[in-house]
């Protein structure tokens, strides 16, 4: 155990700060602090020793040069177990500091505004800061070095029990996370600058790519047992993302179970009425809307019974407990909503392996979309285009009607998120028909009237969506061939004419949106 006796404060957050103080005041501990952060403790009536009366040196250059001083680090990185450094702090008159508490300038911040200066953003970069906390995170065996504010109250704690000191576990958990902080730190520095063209004009991707994230959960395998795995999330997932979801209740999640649960979470979030998400193999497997969730669960799951056997189910608003108990009649690996009504927990509570999420709904896409490829990162923006009934540019003689429209902007935003080549079946805001992942866009065509034939769903007067352009006719000529009576598309094929006029002469009615929706 390692008493403190004396610390040093230097933050720039200063929430919990004065409190904190006190808290360590009331263990006899010589408090040492800088500039504004001195200021607020003597205001709040605390005994502070300031850093310049301390150095016996002035705080120079606008406050840029003020613990980079001997007394400062020496005081820091003396090893209390060498005699040969404790007897030169003792020839020098330099006294142990035992704590050291700091949060660096708000660079992260500073940079995130848009009108954000090369300047401000130069002017945020701290210096002496960073250069306390690896001091103090490399010396964790004598010294407690703290950057986070939800660490203040552990720490009294631990004082508490132990007279004044603090152990070695909680040094070293402090250090790593010390350590890790000023990682960051330079990390959003390097991201910045190096983005940066000689006349200062921001560009989206830096040319030094530094990302952080931090372990969630160690997951027992992989995609298959033979493959270790586990989770990271972002230290502050994006609102909404499924990184901040509650498990609630079940087993273990899985690698599978949340990587297909991510993407129920993002089809089903982007929905405004009560929706129901069914993925099974990282695609939709059934996806519906409805007045009510139990009434879109049960269109969903129709969609393709079979498949969503073993499913990964997602709805967009509270779970009652009627769509409970629904759910419950089928094998069902994951269920993840905004909260659970207190009937649907405990209808589900019966079913103990059924893996339970709350997500906080929230509309916010991820900063990044990261794929691992061998020697490196593909990384693009990630896909939050959706297209509203006004933004259709209808290209046929035969017009939609406001019904089919409906379905079709229903149906092109299920396709987002379908693995490409994709092709969606819909009517009334049911998915009838799903084809994914083929090599071929025929193909997928014919599997997803192949899929509805098999669920005893009728195709005749569907709409049907397709990720990408129809490179020749033939795509039209299965879909109609099935029933579909209008379809949405990108367009932008060489071919397009031969298209349009295809839909024309089965008399159905197609709509552009200009955009694509690839998803490998």
């Amino acid at each position: 155990m390692a008493v403190i006796k004396q610390a040093l404060l230097s933050v720039s957050d200063k929430a919990g700060i004065v409190e904190f103080a006190r808290g360590l005041a009331r263990f006899s501990v010589a408090l040492v602090a800088t500039g504004g952060t001195a200021k607020l403790l003597k205001d709040a009536g605390l005994k502070v020793t300031e850093i310049a009366d301390y150095t016996g040196f002035p705080e120079m250059l606008d406050g840029r040069v003020k613990t980079l001083h001997p007394k400062v680090h020496a005081g820091i990185l003396a090893r209390r177990d060498v005699p040969g450094h404790m007897s030169a702090l003792k020839g020098a008159a330099i006294p142990p500091l035992d704590l050291v508490v700091v949060n660096l300038y708000p660079f992260g911040p500073t940079v995130a505004r848009p009108d954000c200066t090369l300047e401000e953003a130069i002017e945020n970069i701290d210096i002496g800061g960073p250069a306390l906390v690896r001091s103090a995170a490399k010396n964790y065996r004598h010294v407690a070095v703290v950057t986070d504010p939800a660490d203040y109250e552990p720490l009294l704690n631990e004082m508490a029990t132990a007279d004044g000191a603090v152990g070695i576990e909680m040094r070293f958990r402090l250090a790593q996370k010390a350590f890790s902080h000023t990682a960051a730190y330079d990390g959003a520095i390097s991201n910045y600058l190096t983005a940066l063209d000689a006349a200062g004009k921001r560009s989206r991707f830096p040319q030094r790519l530094n990302l952080q994230f931090e372990l969630a959960q160690p997951l027992r395998y992989g995609e298959n047992p033979h493959q270790e795995a586990a989770f990271f999330h972002d230290g502050e997932p994006a609102p909404g993302s499924l990184g901040a979801y509650r498990q609630l209740q079940g087993k273990e999640l899985s690698y599978n179970n949340i990587a297909d649960a991510d993407a129920a979470w993002e089809c089903v979030k982007s929905f405004e009425q009560p929706a129901c998400v069914i993925i099974k193999h990282a695609n939709p497997c059934g996806v519906a809307v409805a007045a009510s969730l139990t009434e879109a669960y049960r269109k969903a799951f129709a969609t393709d019974p079979t498949s969503a056997f073993g499913g990964i189910i997602a709805f967009n608003r509270d779970l009652d407990g009627k769509t409970a108990e629904a759910l419950a009649q089928q094998f069902v690996e994951v269920v993840i909503a905004p909260a659970l009504a207190s009937e649907a927990a405990h209808v589900l509570a019966q079913k103990a392996n059924i893996r339970v999420l709350a997500v906080p709904l929230a509309q916010g896409a991820n900063a990044r979309d990261v794929k691992s490829v061998g020697g490196g990162l593909l990384v693009q923006t990630p896909d939050t285009v959706n297209i509203g009934a006004d933004q259709l540019k209808i290209v046929t003689r035969a017009r939609p009607s406001e019904a089919q429209i409906a379905d079709l902007v229903f149906a092109w935003r299920v396709a987002k998120f379908v693995k490409s080549n994709a092709i969606v079946f819909c009517r009334n805001g049911q998915t009838l028909g799903v084809g994914a992942g083929q090599m071929s866009r025929i193909d997928s065509a014919q599997i997803a009237a192949i899929k509805a034939k098999n669920a005893g769903l009728s195709l005749q007067g569907s709409v049907v969506a397709s990720d990408a352009f129809f490179p020749f006719r033939d795509g039209v000529d299965v879909v109609a061939k099935a029933g579909a009576g209008a379809i949405i598309q990108p367009g932008g094929s060489l071919r397009d004419e031969e298209v349009i006029a295809a839909a024309d002469e089965h008399g159905i009615a197609m709509v552009f949106t200009g955009f694509r929706h690839f998803r490998h």
